[in-house]
């Protein structure tokens, strides 16, 4: 008698569903936007936009006008799809130095922050350029909607 057991095939609880769906997009959605460009807005704030889908900067804590590392941004999204997603990744001299993923759902709360602080263990100090992607999940892959790109400062 073999000691190997079959996969049981069966329907998965809601909860469980549920659970595996947030898991894959936590992970997925943090990686899956990896080929946007790396930003060079040059510290000030840019937006980009598809016909049904837009994304801004609004730097929280700034005085200036300017986003500088150590402080916290979010962002305005508007988009036609049920469930956007933004990613943030933040790169010098090519080197990621921080990445972030949140969602922005309007018929649902989302359980994370919208709010991403420009700090990492990898980003010990100076500038960097910084990309926002707004994508969503099809079912078969993830589109990028729109970007926005800005500069962060020492």
């Amino acid at each position: 008698m073999s000691m190997h057991r079959r996969p049981v095939r069966g329907r998965r609880t809601g909860l469980a569903a549920a659970a595996l769906a947030v898991a894959a997009l936590t992970t997925l959605g943090a990686s899956a936007p990896a080929l946007a460009a790396k930003g060079g807005g040059g510290g000030k704030p840019a937006g980009g936009s598809t016909s049904s889908s837009s994304i801004s900067v609004v730097f929280l804590d700034s005085t200036d006008g300017f986003a500088h590392q150590g402080q916290r941004v979010t962002f305005n999204v508007s988009s036609s799809v049920a469930s956007p997603l933004v990613s943030l990744k933040c790169f010098q001299a090519g080197t990621l130095v921080y990445t972030g993923s949140t969602g922005f759902a309007a018929d649902y709360p989302w359980p994370w922050t919208q709010i991403m602080t420009l700090e990492s263990g990898a980003w010990t100090a100076g500038a960097a350029d910084c990309t926002a992607t707004l994508y969503t999940y099809n079912g078969k892959s993830y589109p990028t909607l729109a970007t926005a790109s800005f500069g962060v400062l020492a």
